[in-house]
């Protein structure tokens, strides 16, 4: 994984170290209400899956490690900057249990409060694909355009 953060700004530190945990905490070891212990209660949630709050986020992410015993999140890239953390993901069995399954590439953005707890958060989101087609869910028989992956880096 990479990371991008100011060693010299504890907060920033602080924040990355905590959003690593909460994806780690609540859908790879399945413990969402843990993994959601440092999101304020009054969360506001930019994703119109999901509804506002800490409870609500567990309650949605309870349901898919419950349903999904293959899900599981494998984070590429993280960006700390005061109190603001992205991170670029790949989640994976969220919607099927096919062990082929090359899940939904997002980005995450958290704000962060003074107390390190996330206050907000957004992301964008789109599928993964594979090596042959561009967008398997909603596009099977779109071609890819290219053969660069989601999570490789081509350039040095």
């Amino acid at each position: 994984m990479i990371e991008i953060v100011d060693t010299s700004d504890p907060r920033a530190m602080r924040n990355l170290r905590m959003i690593q945990d909460h994806y780690d905490t609540m859908i790879n070891k399945r413990n969402a209400q843990h993994g959601t212990r440092n999101f304020h209660p009054d969360y506001v949630q930019h994703n119109p899956l999901m509804a506002d709050g800490r409870v609500a986020l567990a309650e949605f992410f309870n349901k898919i490690t419950h349903d999904r015993t293959k899900s599981r999140i494998v984070v590429h890239r993280m960006i700390a900057a005061g109190d603001y953390v992205w991170a670029h993901a790949n989640f994976l069995n969220f919607f099927t249990d096919d062990p082929s399954d090359t899940g939904i590439a997002g980005v995450d953005i958290f704000k962060m409060n003074a107390e390190g707890k996330a206050v907000e958060h957004w992301d964008t989101l789109q599928w993964a694909g594979n090596p042959k087609d561009a967008a398997p869910m909603i596009g099977p028989n779109i071609a890819r355009a290219n053969s660069n992956g989601m999570f490789e880096s081509k350039t040095t």
